[in-house]
């Protein structure tokens, strides 16, 4: 089978797709982000057919073993951005008067300027992806609607974005 032909390629993925789809949402839990694993998947199959080996599995295992790796780090790769846009919003968040302490307030104030060094540091476009998504409590596609990009292109800005932060925070960090 040479996946490398249209016509092939084209047979697999509709003999495949909605295994490979079932088994992204059965880790995930979420139609689009399965649809976006499933994409994910078979783009890979036609960028790099080789990584394909018909002497250890057949093309559906191999795509259902593939499917479920890449949902479970997409998985993972959520709850780490969750993580640190809590962590954006702790410190872009003014504390209660009442309840801060000359010391918070000047931690905080602190943080705040980092934090606003960092996302001046960032292109434009992963700027306002992050700023969008964190701080607008907008999901990725409506990102994508607002900033008129392909949903990939605005999920890329995000995570492009939030990987540029946590290593200048980390640099800052360690200086």
């Amino acid at each position: 089978m040479d996946l490398r032909e249209p016509e092939t390629f084209s047979r697999v993925y509709a003999d495949h797709a909605p295994e490979v789809e079932a088994v992204a949402r059965r880790v995930l839990g979420d139609k689009t982000q399965a649809q976006d694993v499933a994409h994910d998947v078979f783009l890979r199959l036609w960028v790099t057919p080789d990584a394909f080996d018909a002497e250890r599995a057949d093309v559906g295992t191999y795509l259902r073993m593939l499917a479920r790796s890449r949902a479970l780090d997409a998985q993972r790769s959520g709850r780490a951005a969750t993580r640190a846009g809590d962590r954006l919003r702790a410190a872009h968040t003014p504390p209660a008067p009442a309840a801060a302490l000359p010391t918070t307030v000047a931690e905080l104030r602190d943080e705040r300027r980092r934090l606003g060094r960092a996302l001046r540091e960032l292109p434009h476009p992963q700027r306002e992806a992050v700023v969008l998504t964190y701080w607008g409590d907008l999901a990725d596609h409506q990102v994508a609607r607002r900033s008129g990009v392909p949903v990939g292109t605005a999920k890329s800005r995000i995570r492009l974005g939030m990987r540029r932060l946590r290593a200048e925070y980390g640099e800052r960090e360690a200086a």
